[in-house]
Parts: structure tokens; C-alpha cells; sequence
């Protein structure tokens, strides 16, 4: 009876997690991201970045009438929004197309496809920076404030773009793959969250490259300047926030100088492109990575130069050191263990794992230089760099550290998502790495 009773309440748990996982979570998301992402844009625009007044806000008025009177202005965009965003997305595209770059090949799907990319996102960068300096500064075709004073009807209709755009892909991906690897768990609101293919491809563009590198790293970018442009009209511009948006730009160009890294990634090779990814990309990054030089712009602070150059110093370090681990990986992969790392031959270990199909493969995992200090410790410097571009705002308000502290929750949870995918791809053969390597993040803690 007991074995009985105890075997009944691990199945209720069991069948607990699953739901919650697979339905819970994800329909919470969908329902309250493009409702933080609004007010944390009307909290900085227009309550001078104070969480303390929002929450006031909420405590003096029905919450359901406030959201719908912050919302609704901007909850289907306007003209001018979408002209920005659609001639955007249009730019993107044809860069994506004319720009020359090297044929580059992604890994192997565990359906046996290999995604092909052209590799021009640094040109396409520096062209899309060098397009908006010219043509608000130089032609006067449109302010450089533009994004910030259309900035909330931006982010309402993206989000709802973004929302029926993931409908489409949810649909693309039953129907029309684009590849073998795409499929559906039979639960709708998962399937709409996780997405059903892994590799989406529009005509010859790549889904995920568009939303993830050229819509939303590269907007990125744009937003920034906007912002300090925004300052500079209001108060002139402060050291806080050239800090702030250089650090952000050097990262953004590191993005890109290691986009083919990228793309052999946990998120492109793992993730399939639904609303976790795309709506992410397209609507959480514009809003929420972004938000510590948007709260600088009404809150304009001067560091003076010591506090300037320490804060500074610190994030490229942190940046850099984050640029060198992953290319000492690339490296080492691409070279097959034939180089140096730190100026010895790199401590490796070879592994054997089965796709889907029952091909075995084989694989190689540094254990020297960056990558002997623990196995995801490239995540630290990385948000090293992020606190670094947030500390400008110093510590009157909390909204300039909610990106870094939702980095730092995100990076700690693909660590752990990481190692679990790579236990159970590599066998024997990461345990064997793991004690090499015993650390997961933060070497004698984590």
C-alpha cells in the first residue's frame, strides 16, 4: 500500500512539472513579456526610471484601466513606427543578400542537415552605423532621436507583429519545413513557445539569422545611438552615458566579429525558432537589453573621468576576455587540436556521440586556457561587461540593473541547460571532461 501510495504521488509530481513546463510557464510568458516590456519603456520615458513610482501608479489606480491607458496609445504601433521598422527589417534583408561574405556551414542537425550562412555580419554592421550617421546627421533625412521619440508605439507594434509572426511559423513548421528537423509535442501552447522547426528558412533568408543577429543585435546598436542622441538634445551629453553606450557598441561589434560563432551556438543549434526566440529577439531585446541607456537619457549622470575609465576598463576587459575564450574554442575545433593556447599545446579530450540517425561523430573539448578555469566561465566576464555598461546610472533606481540581473539568471540557466544537453550527448566522454574541468561557472563555488 505505501509502495503503492508513494509510487501515486511521484507521478503527480512528475505529471506537475511537466505541465508546468510545458504549459504554465510558457503561456505566462506569452501572456506578461510584451506587458513588462511596455512598462519598463513608460517607466523610464515617463516616471524618470522609479519602480517605486510605478508601483505607486499600480497602488492608487485599478490595475487593469492603468495597463489599458499605458497600452493602449501604443498597442498597435503608429504610421511612423512601423515606417521605422519596416524600413529597417527591408535594410536588413538586403544586406543580408548583396553584402559579399564567405559561404559559412552551421553544425550538424540531428536530422543530418547542415545549414549553410553567408558570413558578413561585421560589413553589415558597419554599414548599417555608418547609413544612420549619414542620413540624420549629414542629409538630415530624419532625427537621430527618432527611435527613442517613437519608441513605445516601436515596441507595441513589434510586439504585435511578433506575435502573429510566431503563429506563422508555428504553422510553417506543421506544414511547410523547411527541413527534416522541424516536429510538434501535440501541446499547442508549448509548440507556439518553443517553435516547431529548427531551422525556418523565408525564400533564401534564415529565420533565426534575421531575428536573432541583423533585427535584433543590429536595432541594438541603433537604439543606443538614439538614446545618447536623446541625451545630448535635453541636457547635453554625459560621460555616464558614452560609458554606458560604448561599452555596448564594442560588445555589439564583438557580436558580430564572432557571428559564425554564434551560430554554432546553444540557441541556433538547439533552440527552435518560436516565440522563445523570435519574439525574444525582435521585442525583448530592443526593450529590455537596451533599458540601462534608456533610463540614462531623463536621468543624465556625470561619473567624471576616474570613475569613467575604471568602469570602462573594466567592461572591454570583460567583453575581451569573452571575445578570446569563445575563439580559443573555434580555434581549437576548427584546427583540430593543432595549436597553441597560452603557448602549450591545448589540453583536450576526445569524444564519440550518435545522432539521431545512429552516425557516430567525433568531437574534441578544450580543457586549458580560458576553458580549464570552468566549463561556462566565459559567462562571467560577459556579465562583468553588462554590469559594467549598467553602473553609469549608479544606484538611485533599480531599473538600470534589470538587464544585467536577467542576464545573469539567463547565462546561469544555460550553463545548467548546456551541461545537461552535453551529459547526455557525450557520455562517458564529458564525464571524463568534467573532472578535468570540475567547475561549472565559478571556480570552488559553482
Amino acid at each position: 500500500m505505501e509502495i503503492e501510495e508513494s509510487l501515486s504521488k511521484r507521478l503527480l509530481q512528475v505529471v506537475y512539472l511537466h505541465v508546468l513546463r510545458r504549459t504554465l510557464i510558457p503561456l505566462i510568458l506569452v501572456a506578461f513579456c510584451p506587458l513588462v516590456v511596455i512598462l519598463v519603456w513608460y517607466t523610464c520615458a515617463e516616471l524618470g526610471g522609479s519602480l517605486t513610482s510605478l508601483f505607486a501608479l499600480f497602488k492608487a489606480n485599478d490595475p487593469v484601466n492603468l495597463v489599458y491607458k499605458i497600452w493602449a496609445p501604443v498597442f498597435f504601433g503608429s504610421i511612423a513606427a512601423w515606417k521605422i521598422v519596416g524600413l529597417f527589417a527591408a535594410f536588413q534583408l538586403l544586406l543580408m543578400k548583396i553584402v559579399p561574405g564567405k559561404r559559412f556551414e552551421g553544425p550538424i542537425t540531428p536530422e543530418g542537415n547542415i545549414p549553410v550562412y553567408k558570413a558578413n555580419g561585421i560589413a553589415s554592421f558597419l554599414i548599417t552605423l555608418i547609413t544612420f550617421y549619414l542620413c540624420s546627421f549629414k542629409l538630415n533625412l530624419f532625427s537621430p532621436t527618432i527611435i527613442y521619440d517613437n519608441f513605445g508605439a516601436i515596441l507595441g507594434g513589434l510586439s504585435l507583429f511578433s506575435f502573429f509572426f510566431c503563429i506563422f511559423l508555428y504553422l510553417k513548421g506543421r506544414f511547410s519545413p523547411s527541413s527534416s528537423d522541424n516536429g510538434i509535442t501535440g501541446n499547442i501552447i508549448f509548440d507556439y513557445y518553443w517553435g516547431t522547426e529548427l531551422y525556418p528558412r523565408i525564400a533564401s533568408w534564415d529565420v533565426k539569422m534575421f531575428t536573432n543577429c541583423r533585427f535584433g543585435m543590429m536595432g541594438w546598436s541603433l537604439i543606443l545611438l538614439s538614446y545618447a542622441a536623446k541625451q545630448h538634445q535635453l541636457y547635453g551629453i554625459t560621460d555616464g552615458m558614452i560609458v554606458c553606450v560604448s561599452l555596448q557598441l564594442i560588445y555589439i561589434a564583438k557580436f558580430f566579429l564572432w557571428e559564425t560563432g554564434y551560430l554554432r551556438s546553444l540557441d541556433i543549434m538547439h533552440d527552435r525558432a518560436g516565440f522563445y526566440i523570435c519574439w525574444g529577439c525582435l521585442v525583448w531585446v530592443p526593450s529590455i537589453y537596451t533599458s540601462p541607456a534608456l533610463y540614462l537619457v531623463n536621468n543624465p549622470i556625470q561619473l567624471g573621468l576616474p570613475l569613467s575609465l575604471i568602469l570602462f576598463t573594466l567592461g572591454l576587459s570583460g567583453i575581451v576576455i569573452n571575445y578570446l575564450a569563445d575563439h580559443q574554442r573555434q580555434k581549437v575545433r576548427e584546427l583540430n587540436g593543432n595549436c597553441k593556447i597560452w603557448g602549450k599545446k591545448p589540453e583536450i579530450t576526445h569524444v564519440r556521440y550518435s545522432t539521431e540517425k545512429g552516425e557516430i561523430k567525433n568531437s574534441i573539448l578544450l580543457s586549458s586556457g580560458w576553458w580549464g578555469i570552468a566549463r561556462h566561465f566565459h559567462y562571467i566576464p560577459e556579465i562583468i561587461g553588462a554590469l559594467c555598461w549598467s553602473l553609469p546610472a549608479l544606484f538611485n533606481n533599480y531599473m538600470p540593473y534589470l538587464y544585467v540581473s536577467f542576464l545573469a539568471i539567463l547565462l546561469m540557466d544555460r550553463a545548467f541547460r548546456d551541461d545537461k544537453r552535453c551529459a547526455d550527448k557525450y557520455g562517458k566522454g564529458w564525464d571524463e571532461y568534467s573532472k578535468k574541468v570540475p567547475y561549472k561557472i565559478i571556480p570552488y563555488i559553482i
